[in-house]
């Protein structure tokens, strides 16, 4: 994870979120007479179907279904959860083997075994859902169950990063008996072994859990019971955490907020800064007469000024990103300042001149209303100035909320729309897997033979990841050199919490998603 150098701020003199004060004692959610813990977040589910998304749903997924591995407190590489242990049984990282723990069960009673497993990552592919993560399976070949407690992943080609994958929400294990082998369930109940069960579901609105008394695996839950909120925007979000209407937010603070949280504080409120491996990107789609010219491409990444993007529309709370593999991961790189340097209007005119382009270019950049923060209008307000105001281009916005924006961009129907990313799984792979072949995770075919053909199967075979940084350097020059992908910039994390909560800092994996059994109150002698 990346270091800004910048020290971790804390309101109202509070060390840290897992710090217990004085001579606390931990208390559960709901054991001390004040009710679950609330947890507020922007970022609602799209579908409650592990095979349905590949978004922000992840954040529930984690606690209410269970996966073979995960990540346990600490860990930044994937240990066993469902999984009592997995290895691979060839030198050549194409046989992966797990053997399940004892006694695991569904919230319902029903058992978890070989073939529930089995029938959970078998039917992601058979869905094969537009927005759903069977892309994160193409290095699978099948599944074989053997017996009640053995699994054999068998792959088509090495992949070192497979364990990566079975770590993902995405490959979160259901019930065959309540969740449809080639269809996605549509009701709002879920069958799972997570620490916590869905114990209710509102779209939009909330989601309840409560404490899974059949769990079984690495996770110590610290409370009983969390309430998840789900709003639409920054200013509602932090106004219901200083009315203590809720206890706590992790994903979606605005810039405006986080910076009124460290200048001015609260007594009752806390505040944690950290590392963060999220990015903001735009998508060109070959498919638009414009958006597929190379040169108007270059251009765009000749113009775009991240700093000011930085600096303006996000008050420094995030970094400019000149490449699609953040800083802090093993073979980042800074492919387009290196390429481009400090954004140049004559230097956007000759690409386009040299190209044959004499005219204003006309795009039409989309982007999503009701997520990655309320500041996602003002940096497309703000990249129609940088663009307009070269001479070189005429830009029109368009914005639809997310559910129709994701049907929108996997119909092919944007020339340009920008999209933000969440790692998968801690590794450069990620950050450049996703967004390349056929299918893809953008709904917009990029076909780079270089890369998926040779660069990524070469990078996987080696299970150093050290070793990888020559494979995933010249993949990103790639992806330079085609600017199918321009990245503006990276996050950082921030937690804000009530001083009688703990856990926050410790809840977050090494994908950002919360733990959310991390999170308890403290409580006095």
């Amino acid at each position: 994870m990346f270091n800004r150098n910048r020290s971790l701020r804390v309101v109202a003199a509070i060390a840290s979120l897992s710090l217990a004060a004085g001579c606390g004692m931990l208390s559960g959610g709901s054991g001390d007479g004040k009710g679950p813990i609330v947890v507020g977040t922007t970022s609602a589910p799209s579908t409650l179907d592990p095979a349905g998304a590949w978004d922000g749903s992840w954040e529930l997924y984690r606690n209410i279904y269970q996966t073979l591995l995960a990540y346990p407190n600490g860990a930044t590489t994937p240990q066993p959860d469902a999984a009592q242990s997995c290895s691979f049984t060839d030198s050549g990282s194409r046989t992966y083997r797990c053997e399940l723990r004892s006694g695991l069960k569904f919230s319902d009673g029903d058992p978890l075994n070989a073939n529930a497993v089995k029938y959970s990552i078998d039917r992601i592919r058979a869905i094969d859902a537009p927005s759903g993560p069977a892309g994160l399976l193409g290095s699978l070949d099948r599944v074989q169950a053997l017996g009640d407690h053995e699994i054999v992943f068998h792959l088509n080609q090495p992949d070192a990063t497979f364990p990566f994958v079975l770590a993902t929400p995405a490959m979160s294990i259901v019930d065959p008996n309540d969740y449809p082998a080639r269809a996605l369930r549509k009701d709002t109940a879920v069958n799972g072994s997570g620490p916590y069960t869905l114990r209710s579901y509102t779209e939009g609105e909330q989601a309840v859990l409560a404490a899974n008394g059949s769990y079984n695996g690495f996770a110590e839950r610290q409370n009983d019971a969390v309430t998840i909120r789900y709003f639409q925007d920054s200013a509602e979000m932090v106004k219901a955490l200083r009315d203590k209407r809720i206890d706590v937010t992790y994903r979606g603070l605005a810039a405006d907020d986080i910076l009124t949280l460290q200048q001015h504080g609260n007594a009752n409120l806390q505040l944690v800064d950290g590392a963060g491996t999220d990015i903001s990107y735009l998508v060109f789609n070959p498919k638009d007469p414009w958006a597929r010219e190379p040169a108007v491409r270059k251009a765009v990444a000749q113009l775009v000024d991240r700093a000011a993007i930085a600096h303006k529309v996000y008050k420094d709370t995030v970094d400019p990103l000149y490449s699609m593999v953040p800083k802090g991961l093993t073979a980042h790189t800074t492919g387009f300042f290196d390429d481009y340097g400090d954004p140049s209007v004559p230097k956007a005119a000759k690409i386009l001149t040299d190209a044959g382009i004499h005219q204003r270019v006309p795009l039409t950049l989309w982007y999503t209303t009701d997520r990655y923060g309320s500041e996602t209008a003002l940096m497309f307000q703000e990249l129609k100035r940088q663009l307009e105001s070269s001479g070189l281009f005429t830009v029109t916005l368009q914005g639809r909320p997310w559910k129709t924006f994701v049907v929108g961009y996997q119909k092919g129907e944007y020339p340009v729309f920008g999209r933000g990313w969440f790692p998968d799984f801690p590794d450069a792979d990620n950050f450049i897997a996703p967004f390349v072949g056929e299918h893809n995770a953008l709904g917009t075919p990029y076909q780079a033979k270089e890369i998926t053909d040779k660069l990524l199967p070469h990078s996987r075979a080696e299970s150093d990841r050290a070793q990888t940084v020559k494979d995933l350097e010249q993949a990103q020059q790639i992806m330079v050199n085609d600017a199918r992908l321009i990245p503006l910039w990276q996050g950082r994390q921030y937690v804000a919490a009530s001083d009688d909560i703990s856990g926050g800092e410790q809840a977050l994996d090494p994908s950002t998603i919360m733990m959310m059994w991390m999170l308890h109150r403290k409580t006095s002698w």
